[in-house]
């Protein structure tokens, strides 16, 4: 039985897909990887896409979604990104990432400093739920 994360933020357009995408690349099929949104955006975040290109990630082919109840409710873990998400369930945990925005950082730069945080916690992650299945 392979554990099952859910990756949740707001938009399901950037930092969600972003983690699922890099939890994909690490761990392959070994874990079930699901993202969703609270409120889904309509499209894709082209400087996300761009960014987990750069370290051979993929997820230009996500689509925004909702939250699946089944897939919320089965669920090993359950990692909302960022501190706008809101969300009471099981198995829950919060990473609050980096936002370079606020130091004035932008553009393909700020998207790459998101990433890198991302993927650190995104490997620790994996490592995590590998150990214990």
């Amino acid at each position: 039985m392979r554990p099952k994360v859910l990756f949740l933020c707001v938009r399901n357009s950037g930092k969600s897909q972003m983690a699922a995408a890099l939890a994909e690349k690490h761990a392959g099929e070994r874990l079930e990887i699901h993202s969703a949104g609270t409120e889904p955006g309509t499209k894709l975040n082209q400087e996300s896409v761009e960014a987990i290109a750069e370290v051979g990630a993929d997820m230009s082919q996500g689509v925004p979604k909702p939250i699946d109840p089944e897939v919320l409710r089965t669920a090993d873990r359950v990692v909302l990104l960022g501190s706008e998400v809101q969300l009471d369930a099981p198995n829950t945990e919060r990473w609050l990432i980096d936002e370079p925005s606020a130091r004035d950082i932008t553009g393909p730069e700020r998207m790459r400093l998101v990433r890198d945080d991302i993927d650190a916690r995104v490997q620790k992650l994996v490592s995590e739920l590998l150990d214990k299945a």
